[in-house]
């Protein structure tokens, strides 16, 4: 099985999934500034199959095979480690089944956007809101990128743009799209209940003008992680961490502090 993962850094093992049609690089570009000052953090940055690097898999028909595949990549490349989970979106719902599956294991959790319910029109979304435009910038776009752009930009100005180009709107192109579209027509949803309380540093962060998964259906994951914060952004939509930068950044270091401080132990016995 052939699964791309990039690996940055030595350590506690925090493991990245990105969302669907996307790549590695939308989390890489979130995290990774995070991470300057931080050391005895092992960063394994995941390619889903079918997106980015990773080919399809025959044996990946619906989203339990995926979770499946990747839980044996965990078990080839931190086998019998503890470890933490960050999702974005699609890499959110994922990583819940990996706190379901591997509970003796995970020790904290990153949910950013997250795919709460599979079914688009079961989800409770607000209304397309643009609060900030560049209307320059928008008429220099190809009809395709202004679209594209456009129908989830909250935030359009250039540094949103540049960022959703390279780690939205591009890796959106490599995917195989029929992989995903089966997986979709077979099994989008878990067939089983992936609701697990998780004692640990957890981190919930929404944005409140997310048009694609909404910020209220995550809030009934609240009881499920008590030592959960939860967070709904104003001025973000589903790419939260481009619209939103700096108060993304300042929740993920207060969550990253919790974790050091909790695995004290596990982070001295490294120095």
């Amino acid at each position: 099985m052939s699964i791309y993962h990039k690996v940055i850094g030595e350590g506690y093992p925090i493991v990245m999934l990105h969302g669907w049609t996307l790549d590695h690089q939308v989390m890489l570009n979130a995290m990774e500034p995070l991470f300057e000052k931080r050391s005895n953090w092992k960063r394994i940055y995941i390619d889903l199959p079918g997106m980015g690097n990773s080919k399809p898999q025959l044996s990946i028909q619906n989203s339990d095979n995926m979770l499946e595949a990747i839980l044996c990549l965990l078990d080839e490349i931190i086998p019998d480690q503890q470890f933490i989970v960050c999702g974005n979106s699609y890499g959110g719902y994922i990583a819940r089944g990996i706190v379901r599956s591997r509970q003796d294991k995970v020790r904290g959790l990153l949910l950013m956007a997250p795919l709460i319910i599979p079914e688009y029109d079961e989800r409770v979304v607000p209304q397309q809101t643009v609060l900030k435009k560049d209307n320059d910038l928008i008429s220099r776009l190809s009809p395709e990128e202004a679209d594209e752009f456009c129908s989830m930009g909250v935030v359009q100005g250039q540094t949103e743009w540049e960022r959703f180009q390279k780690e939205i709107l591009l890796p959106s192109k490599q995917t195989n799209h029929e992989f995903l579209n089966n997986i979709r027509q077979n099994g989008y949803g878990f067939t089983f209940d992936i609701s697990f309380k998780l004692e640990h540093p957890t981190l919930i962060i929404t944005g409140r003008q997310d048009n694609v998964v909404g910020y209220q259906d995550a809030w009934q994951l609240i009881e499920d992680y008590p030592r959960a914060t939860f967070a709904v952004l104003d001025m973000a939509g589903h790419n939260l961490q481009i619209e939103q930068t700096d108060v993304f950044n300042e929740l993920v270091h207060n969550w990253l502090n919790k974790l050091e401080l909790d695995s004290f132990l596990l982070f001295k016995s490294r120095i």
